[in-house]
């Protein structure tokens, strides 16, 4: 019956009974009086919704009448299965494929479809193209009888015994999911006897998926690795690609010497290169005990003059522990899988509303800050610098009355505590302070009523303080650093204004003579300075009554020469600075007045360049910085 004709029977007034739950609920009658209208409302939606769904049937049934879809679930099984019989049977194939001495009878069309290599083959206008005889060279007569049962049944069986041979079949007939079936094979299968193999295969084959995979197993399981017999076979390249890596999982260096003396020893004779292999072993993070024990008397290394100033590199570094900032390279550079990490740490400063207290730290690999223990008192001003044994001493500033301080304090990163050492001889702040030979020196400043030309050194094997020869001008703000042994006081202020000056004076510790060197180029007081491969940076500061500037220069030691470098992205003036990793971080500064600075940016020498690399918990100036070893459980997080 029509859909109308169906509406049409109920008439006008007939109104189809209400579902019997809700009335058993209560619900009144439809025909009740109250619900009429109500009623007749849902009639006539019921009615449209059920016209739209015949028309729509209707519709259905007119368009199945007509077309009809099947798809055989069971087809392409079907398919490839006779296709399979007809290669048994000989039939229809059109091209014999010979490897070795065995001949294989298949259909061009069928290998074309599953190998681009056959396609090509058999479509390209090669010699092979009309050949009835087709010879392959580079494959096994059983991987190909293996992979052409791939062809035609989608089946194969991996195993450990053909997984290798079977790989490099499928990568040379370009049969991807056969190759990819046997990485995941040989991932699955992966362990400390075969990691280094798979890893080198798979480079061989271009398996970049399990490359990266083994290799990674490689770097997490060395120590367990070294123990078997793969270890020495590999070549001196991928000896040096292994220990060279930041990942390799180690409990000390001195397992990785050991390993790679272990692989010299069942060489037929040592390499004249094994001074590259040593480059990449890294000997300054030996204990100094080892180095004499172990490395100087290793005779690989004692007869190599490449490898014996490398070791003296190693010594240096332990004899000079206050110089390590200035010698960065890989070899000094500690494994992720140490349980320290590098940072910079941020003590004190002021913003426009407060003197801080706070010591917090930021690590450039995870671009997080963390907190320390927090200074005694609350600081500006003030001077920091830390030393080779990895301990920071502050000294001086300015208390929040304004007063000038004479306290020092030391932080050891082992307690996480700060240490109130013996007190300076005079207030200072806006000083400059610079470790200079295992001693800290304290220049200049300002002690509550006038400039100072004074300059003391404390000597922290007997907590005291000594006089040394006053610089040749008095100023405040100046910064100051140690290169080579000698102390370099660059620019500062000299009259009430703040204007900064280009002098810099030189301390000599082995005249005890301040003598000048080339100006800088520009006027400066209130910048920040450090030394970054040989080179003295100086960093912003307040130039000349004009502004805060963003100008960067360095001086050359050698040539006694200054020369601009790339500029800040900000300009800054009484910035923190720390050199790590072979580049230069600047913190916070003041651009101008009552304006500070909460940005990081990163001077990269290499490329002369500058980047916005983070942000501080909150703006500040008069702030130190340094960077700093500590565990990597020390600290506790802190919101940016």
């Amino acid at each position: 019956m029509a859909a109308s004709q169906r509406v049409l029977a109920w008439g006008d007034q007939a109104v189809p009974r209400a579902p019997r739950q809700e009335r058993a609920n209560g619900a009144p009658h439809p025909n009740h009086p109250a619900n009429q209208g109500a009623a007749q409302g849902r009639v006539a939606r019921e009615v449209r919704e059920r016209r739209e769904e015949e028309v729509l049937e209707e519709a259905r049934e007119e368009n199945e009448g007509e077309e009809f879809i099947f798809k055989g679930g069971t087809h392409p099984d079907v398919v490839l299965a006779g296709l399979n019989q007809l290669r048994k049977e000989n039939t229809f194939t059109d091209v014999r494929i010979q490897v070795d001495q065995t001949e294989f009878p298949v259909h061009k069309c069928v290998l074309s479809s599953f190998s681009p290599y056959f396609k090509a083959m058999f479509t390209a206008g090669l010699a092979e193209t009309g050949q009835d005889l087709v010879t392959l060279n580079g494959v096994e007569a059983s991987m190909m009888a293996g992979l052409i049962e791939y062809a035609y049944t989608g089946n194969i069986n991996i195993n450990k015994h053909n997984v290798q041979n079977l790989l490099s079949a499928a990568n040379l007939l370009e049969v991807l999911p056969v190759r990819d079936a046997c990485c995941q094979f040989l991932d699955r299968n992966m362990d400390e006897t075969n990691c280094l193999g798979i890893h080198c295969f798979a480079e061989v084959h271009s398996c970049t998926e399990l490359m990266h995979k083994a290799k990674t197993f490689v770097l997490k399981h060395f120590q367990e690795i070294i123990e078997g017999d793969e270890f020495v076979t590999i070549t001196e390249a991928k000896l040096i690609e292994i220990i060279s890596s930041d990942d390799l999982e180690v409990d000390k260096e001195e397992t990785v010497f050991h390993a790679c003396i272990k692989w010299l020893g069942v060489q037929q004779r040592v390499p004249k290169s094994f001074h590259k292999v040593l480059e990449h072993i890294r000997l300054p993070l030996l204990t100094p005990y080892f180095i004499h024990d172990v490395v100087e008397r290793t005779s690989a290394v004692s007869e190599s003059s490449e490898c014996r100033a490398l070791v003296e590199e190693a010594r240096l570094y332990h004899l000079l522990p206050d110089r390590r900032s200035s010698v960065c390279c890989e070899r000094t550079r500690a494994r992720r899988s140490a349980g320290t990490a590098q940072v910079i740490v941020s003590v004190g400063g002021e913003d426009d509303k407060v003197v801080l207290r706070s010591v917090e730290f930021w690590d450039p690999a995870t671009r997080l800050w963390k907190t320390l223990a927090c200074l005694p008192f609350a600081v500006s001003k003030h001077g920091l610098v830390v030393s080779g044994q990895g301990k920071m001493y502050m000294a001086g500033g300015e208390y929040p009355d304004g007063s000038a301080s004479r306290a020092v304090w030391r932080y050891d990163p082992v307690l996480n505590a700060w240490q109130e050492m013996a007190d300076m001889r005079v207030p200072r702040s806006e000083l400059g302070l610079a470790m200079l030979d295992g001693c800290v020196y304290a220049v200049g400043g300002w002690e509550g009523t006038s400039r100072l030309d004074s300059v003391e050194r404390y000597d922290p094997e007997t907590n005291t303080w000594s006089d040394v020869p006053s610089l040749k001008m008095a100023v405040t703000s100046p910064a100051v650093v140690a290169c080579d042994g000698a102390l370099y006081v660059t620019g500062g202020a000299i009259l009430e204004d703040g204007d900064g000056i280009e002098l810099v004076q030189k301390y000599d510790t082995k005249t005890w003579r301040w003598t000048e060197v080339s100006g800088m180029l520009i006027p400066r007081s209130g910048s920040a300075a450090c030394v970054l491969n040989g080179y003295i940076y100086v960093v912003g500061g307040w130039h000349a009554s004009t502004e805060n500037t963003n100008k960067v220069e360095r001086y050359d030691v050698a040539r006694n020469v200054w020369e601009f470098v790339a500029c800040m992205a900000e300009r800054r003036y009484r910035p923190g600075v720390a050199t790590l990793g072979g580049k230069m971080y600047v913190l916070g500064g003041e651009e101008g007045w009552d304006r500070y600075h909460d940005t990081i940016e990163c001077y990269d020498p290499a490329t002369d360049s500058w980047n916005v690399v983070g942000d501080m918990p909150s703006s500040r100036s008069w702030l130190s910085a340094v960077a700093l070893t500590i565990r990597k459980d020390l600290g506790k997080d802190k919101l940016v």
